[in-house]
């Protein structure tokens, strides 16, 4: 931790002297994409070839688009910020037409002023070397005449195409053309591909260790939920039902088996999320950086919303407080839609409406996270929008607070991704029955429906193998009780809803909570909603 704190403190120095410049200086460097793009070539399968796109441009509405945001593995890889544009990666060198050797290719947007004049500045050719560190760069014009074989590789790898984007007609190198360009040179048919769901699942249960197989046992129970057809998969039933690890260890030989009696083909839509999963579930010390900022900004965010708030603020107002208060930390973006949920709103998980007019006095659940250059947050907090818990509404937030501490304790490396569920579930199963709110375990999971942890990286879900913990992951830990209007209990219960997250990194000598400056006691909560908040004299003139 001393280096990364170090590193840290050089960049944030970096910052704010690059600040009085105009420009930020602490985006990842060249050297961390390049790093990256060798770890994933180590570990592609001999004589391969990876393929990635670019995010496609999403249309808002008429000639309004969404603010674009790269693809993250692309992202990753490059460093490009750009549309329209491909990355190749080969396993091993090549040697092209001219004697040029060469393991990498990447193709961008062409430089054109008058696009530029509209949409800003373009890297082109020129910048794809001298700013992020390629050899070989070419415009997406010349993405047809590449000259790259895909027949002759034993494995293409790529993501399948969810065709999600919009042919323009009259860009010739858009992201529809690359990608119909790709399909035409690789021989790409979709009806010979494997069903990519249940590929998936595959893979996951063939590179999990035994040891951690009912974990990949739980996930395979939830999928099921989401993808009825899955239970068409024998294998896989009896997989997510198997009681013993033996089982479960016939069950993994026999998909081994069905794979090696499936007719091939040399283009692969599963190994490559794998493979940069099990990349982005370790984070390097220069992502470190540009997290745990993402991370304090989101927690500024709730320390400042703890002292402005009252009664008579809207779901609105007080999710504008978090994403100002990220703005003048410089966060580019929200990780994800604010959600802002008072009293029984609370209680729909992802609830982004943020639409009612006053709090009044119900406890409101904070789920927010800032995004910064491109590293997302995931922080929650609830607190009592008139400063103070009422009795029922303290009993249940420190049960869930307890429940939490008990996760967090959890987030050991060599311990399994379900330890800190499986730790902060027995404390609030136990506590909702003592109290009388459930009989049963399965009557309590109702009121705790969702998973205690995920990875947290460039995706606010990052990809990870969910198999033991390891030294620089970065999880959530985020234990919740939510008791809607109407649940069958008693009604004094009822519309309160409680969440507490925050981001915590694995580290050898124990977990590191790197939101802990955003309260987490009912008491510290209480005594932070008192002091004067910069907000206070903001009043802005009434509106007829």
């Amino acid at each position: 931790m001393k280096n990364v704190i170090i590193l840290i403190i050089t960049v944030c120095v970096s910052f704010f002297v690059k600040a009085q410049e105009g420009l930020p200086t602490d985006y990842l460097s060249a050297e961390f994409h390049k790093s990256r793009r060798d770890a994933l070539r180590k570990s592609m399968p001999n004589n391969s070839v990876a393929v990635f796109f670019a995010n496609p441009v999403r249309n808002r509405a008429n000639d309004v688009d969404f603010v674009y945001h790269q693809d993250p593995d692309f992202y990753y890889l490059t460093g490009y910020k750009e549309p329209h544009a491909v990355l190749v990666v080969f396993s091993e060198n090549q040697t092209n037409s001219e004697g040029t050797v060469y393991n990498e290719l990447i193709y961008v947007q062409e430089k054109n002023p008058q696009a530029e004049q509209w949409t800003g500045k373009r890297l082109g050719i020129e910048g794809a070397k001298n700013k992020l560190g390629f050899d070989l760069a070419f415009n997406g014009s010349d993405f047809n005449k590449s000259g790259v074989e895909y027949s002759k590789f034993d494995k293409v790898l790529f993501n399948n195409f969810n065709n999600d984007y919009r042919d323009s007609k009259r860009n010739q190198a858009d992201l529809h053309s690359l990608i119909e360009q790709f399909k035409e040179q690789a021989n790409y048919d979709e009806n010979t591909l494997p069903d990519p769901i249940k590929s998936r699942i595959y893979e996951m249960i063939k590179a999990t260790d035994i040891e951690n197989s009912a974990n990949v046992a739980q996930n395979i129970g939830r999928a099921l939920e989401y993808y009825p057809d899955l239970k068409n998969d024998k294998v896989i039933i009896d997989y997510a039902q198997a009681t013993d690890s033996n089982r479960r260890l016939e069950l993994k030989q026999q998909i081994i088996k069905i794979e090696q009696e499936t007719p091939k083909s040399n283009l692969d839509t599963q190994m490559l999320s794998q493979l940069m999963a099990g990349l982005r579930q370790i984070k390097t010390e220069e992502e470190l950086v540009l997290l745990t900022k993402a991370v304090r900004i989101s927690a500024m965010g709730q320390r400042e919303i703890m002292k402005a708030m009252h009664p008579n603020m809207s779901e609105m107002e007080i999710q504008g407080i978090h994403e100002f208060v990220y703005k003048k930390y410089g966060s580019e973006y929200e990780g994800y839609p604010s959600i802002v949920g008072a009293g029984n709103n609370g209680c729909v998980l992802h609830y982004i409406e943020n639409t009612k007019m006053q709090v009044n006095n119900e406890l409101v659940l904070m789920d927010l996270g800032a995004e910064y250059h491109g590293y997302s947050a995931d922080v929650t907090r609830t607190i009592p929008a008139n400063g103070t818990f009422t009795n029922e509404q303290k009993i249940i937030y420190d049960l869930v607070y307890k429940a939490q501490e008990a996760g967090i304790a959890a987030a050991k490396v060599g311990n399994g991704f379900n330890a800190a569920d499986a730790a902060s579930r027995a404390v609030i199963h136990k506590g909702l029955i003592d109290l009388g709110i459930a009989e049963t375990d399965k009557e309590a999971r109702q009121y705790f429906p969702h998973g205690t942890s995920h990875y947290l990286g460039l995706d606010v879900h990052d990809p990870g193998l969910y198999g033991a913990f390891q030294p620089n992951m970065v999880i959530t830990v985020e234990p919740g009780i939510y008791i809607p209007d109407g649940s069958n209990c008693d009604k004094k219960w009822w519309g309160i809803a409680v969440r507490i997250e925050d981001d915590i990194l694995i580290t050898k000598d124990g977990p590191v909570n790197l939101s802990a400056e955003a309260p987490r006691t009912s008491h510290e909560i209480e005594t932070l909603m008192k002091e004067k908040s910069a907000l206070d004299d903001f009043v802005l003139p009434t509106l007829d």
